[in-house]
């Protein structure tokens, strides 16, 4: 069986790509996809109340993104190399994918500001990546906080002036190479407004990495493979949700990583259960969705997996007429753009 990449193609005008993030958060536009009726709606984030009922369960990731890209030079010819830090191995070693990366070699050590942080080449992988060892003094978040940049996706072409602006409000959780951006959207205020309404709110932890943004380079989407992500959910949250979905409650996953999350652990057990583990899970039309009921998301790069899982949650077709909808009336795309409630009941 094939799939065609270029089934979850679109024509995207530039100036359409956010480059900043809305003033006020939860003033963004909301565009509210009914999967049922197949109907569109055009609101204001904050109105994301109006359709949030009592006894709904809000899923939230709490991944905090750390100053993961780094600028460095190779210790015996001074070639100058970036370094983003994916996923943390244990024991200081780090997957990171790299720039200039035919330069770095099994044994190569990268130094980054006045030598403060070292990173040794120890595994040399396919596509950029590269296993490296980190040599340093002292604690390592507070060293990247001096010498770390913010990950921002390529297609933002300048740094925030505010870093707290690529994070989300309930971000605590750091490990994460790129921000749960559908998340951006929540206030502290707005979340209070969704409590007392009788909605709980739950968090996940999934550490985003390569498999959420590494593109699609194959023609057949099949023969894609995503890279494993590591995620968490406690006791509380597993219990929470599995009584929600006995009693048939709705669970609203706010953004793809939430939902990949839950879907992952639905999946393997049949339930909502405690865990920490990694999953490489690939949705994309025609997957069963078990665990969650509606989804908050942003508006997603064209021939991305994030918009195939969007497209296997709400029918290619609608979510496509939703996003040449979505242009026509000048929406924000991408990170630091407009928002997308999908529901269907």
């Amino acid at each position: 069986m094939d799939m065609s990449i270029d089934q979850f193609d679109f024509e995207l005008p530039e100036e359409l790509i956010a480059q900043t993030p809305e003033k006020k958060r939860d003033h963004s536009r909301l565009m509210v996809l009914n999967k049922k009726t197949q109907t569109i709606e055009h609101r204001h984030f904050y109105d994301i109340l109006d359709y949030l009922k009592p006894g709904d369960i809000l899923v939230r990731n709490n991944s905090k993104v750390i100053p993961a890209r780094l600028i460095g030079t190779k210790e015996e010819t001074n070639a100058r190399v970036e370094v983003l830090l994916l996923k943390d191995k244990g024991c200081d070693i780090w997957e990171c994918l790299c720039g200039n990366a035919k330069v770095i070699k099994k044994d190569t050590i990268i130094t980054f500001g006045n030598g403060e942080l070292k990173a040794q080449c120890i595994e040399v992988k396919d596509e950029g990546i590269r296993l490296m060892k980190l040599i340093y003094q002292g604690i390592l978040l507070e060293i990247l906080d001096i010498l770390g940049k913010m990950p921002l996706p390529p297609y933002i072409k300048a740094q925030c002036d505010d870093n707290s602006r690529y994070q989300t409000v309930y971000a605590k959780v750091s490990g994460s190479s790129a921000a749960p951006t559908a998340g951006f959207h929540f206030t502290e205020e707005l979340f209070e407004k969704i409590k007392e309404k009788g909605v709980d709110v739950v968090d996940v932890t999934l550490h985003i990495g390569l498999g959420t943004f590494r593109p699609v380079k194959v023609n057949n989407i099949l023969e894609h493979h995503m890279h494993s992500e590591a995620y968490e959910m406690d006791e509380e949250c597993a219990s929470i949700l599995n009584k929600a979905k006995a009693e048939g409650r709705r669970i609203i996953a706010i953004g793809t990583t939430s939902t990949r999350t839950l879907e992952a652990i639905y999946q393997k057990y049949n339930k909502f259960v405690a865990c920490s583990e990694e999953t490489n899970i690939f949705i994309y039309p025609g997957y069963e969705f078990k665990a969650i009921d509606a989804l908050i998301t942003n508006f997603h790069l064209p021939k991305s997996t994030l918009i195939m899982l969007v497209s296997a949650f709400a029918d290619r077709d609608f979510i496509l007429r939703a996003y040449s909808e979505a242009i026509k009336q000048q929406y924000r795309f991408f990170s630091f753009g407009d928002s997308m409630f999908i529901y269907g009941k």
